[in-house]
């Protein structure tokens, strides 16, 4: 039997989920609100990670990587929204799929952006103290901290967003875009805005996790991330941003508790193929019983009538 430092092993997890969280909800943004199909999702993630490694390894403080990958991200999805948003839904999920397989193909063969298949190493730690922490645990806690408080930001400010007049819109292109084009409504430009906004809080979520493993290459985000992250977004509830954090507690937690279920219950089947046939098991029970999720999309408030 592995002997596990179980302390250590679930503040680790804990981590995972702030930052799967995170990336969740910018899913949920742009899936859940505003109905696009976003494949590509683990690109901006991707993006993310890489941009604020390069910018910490070459001496720039964490914030300023952190900043650079929201930014370079945010870009990435503007770039992409705009020719691939004039398609119909499911050949825009194509292209984004594309384009994220594009850029993990080009940074793992170009070596000269950032090491190619060897990935970026020796990533900094968020704040320069936590270099001289020898208890795994604190160290830890501190990303912990640092992610769930970015984590609660995020929420805030993206649950702000949904509840606005603004959010109206996006389930008004959801629901039906012809409709609400009919009533004034720039829909190409709203969705070209949600995006940006989406794959900046990826991006988010890839500085926070390049950050965390202190290591990244392109074996870390290959496409059953995004597909993942989907999973993530219905079990929890699409449309609904606690749904999305309960989605990501789900698959993490799975995805952690199998790790240990061979050890110290005994089961005889190994742990990845023991996740797969749990959330394939749940996908099929939730699909059936439950297709709106663990927590339902909450009703729209309406403006009262003077």
């Amino acid at each position: 039997m592995i002997e596990i430092n179980l302390v250590a092993y679930f503040l680790d997890t804990a981590v995972y989920v702030g930052i799967y969280s995170i990336l969740t909800l910018s899913l949920n943004l742009e899936y859940g609100f505003t109905g696009l199909l976003n494949f590509g999702k683990v690109a901006f993630f991707m993006i993310g990670a890489y941009v604020s490694a390069l910018l910490t390894v070459a001496g720039a403080p964490y914030a300023v990587g952190l900043l650079g990958g929201m930014v370079v991200s945010a870009l990435s999805g503007l770039l992409m929204s705009l020719p691939a948003l004039r398609l119909r839904e499911d050949y825009l999920a194509i292209v984004m799929l594309v384009f994220g397989e594009t850029i993990r193909i080009v940074l793992k063969n170009e070596i000269w952006i950032a090491g190619g298949p060897f990935g970026v190493t020796g990533i900094p730690p968020a704040f320069a103290f936590l270099r001289a922490i020898d208890t795994e645990e604190f160290y830890i806690a501190i990303n912990v901290v640092i992610v769930y408080g970015i984590l609660l930001v995020l929420y805030v400010l993206l649950e702000t967003l949904v509840n606005s007049p603004y959010g109206r819109i996006l389930r008004g292109i959801r629901e039906d875009e012809q409709a609400t084009q009919c009533l004034g409504k720039n829909t190409i430009r709203c969705m070209a805005q949600i995006f940006v906004i989406g794959s900046g809080v990826a991006g988010v979520a890839g500085s926070l996790y390049a950050q965390y493993v202190g290591y990244i290459s392109t074996r870390m985000f290959l496409p059953i991330v995004t597909f993942t992250v989907m999973v993530m977004c219905i079990l929890g509830g699409s449309g609904n941003n606690r749904g999305a954090i309960l989605g990501a507690l789900i698959m993490v937690g799975l995805e952690r508790g199998t790790r240990i279920a061979k050890d110290y219950i005994g089961v005889p089947i190994d742990p990845q193929n023991l996740m797969y046939i749990l959330t394939g098991t749940l996908m099929v029970l939730f699909l059936f019983y439950r297709p709106s999720g663990m927590l339902k999309e909450k009703p729209v408030k309406q403006d009262r009538q003077k």
